[in-house]
């Protein structure tokens, strides 16, 4: 038999990580001798990043049935980043786009702080838009 406290111990960081970026999780219990979490992500790329979380921490997730669907109504919360020495924004566009040619993208979302991409200073706080 499949205990529920040591299989939701197993998941916890998925279940968190969820939670954290936006997912609303409806069930989490034993169902057919499985942990079962049943929720909805605000958006597909939400949705994409807890699977991958699900399959580090057990690639064959074995134990595991998740259901996870799509709630556009739910709000994704700001992904923001803090500025270090030896940041650029094409730096920074490459490491959450994978294209350092995006860096408008984040100087377009922080024009509030940015008056030149070329300037940013450690120890600021940008929005990374989706």
């Amino acid at each position: 038999m499949v205990d529920l406290d040591t299989q939701k111990k197993k998941y916890q960081a998925v279940i968190d990580y969820g939670q954290k970026r936006g997912v609303s999780w409806k069930n989490i219990h034993i169902e057919n001798n499985k942990l079962l979490i049943r929720g909805a992500a605000p958006n597909d790329a939400i949705k994409n990043e807890v699977w991958i979380k699900i399959k580090d921490i057990d690639p064959l997730y074995e134990d595991l049935t998740a259901d996870i669907t799509i709630d556009a109504s739910l709000k994704a919360p700001e992904t923001t980043y803090t500025v270090v020495g030896g940041d650029s924004l094409s730096k920074i566009a490459k490491h959450f786009y994978g294209d350092a040619n995006k860096y408008m993208k984040i100087f377009e979302a922080n024009t509030d702080q940015l008056k030149n991409p070329d300037l940013i200073k450690p120890g600021q706080t940008l929005r990374i838009p989706d």
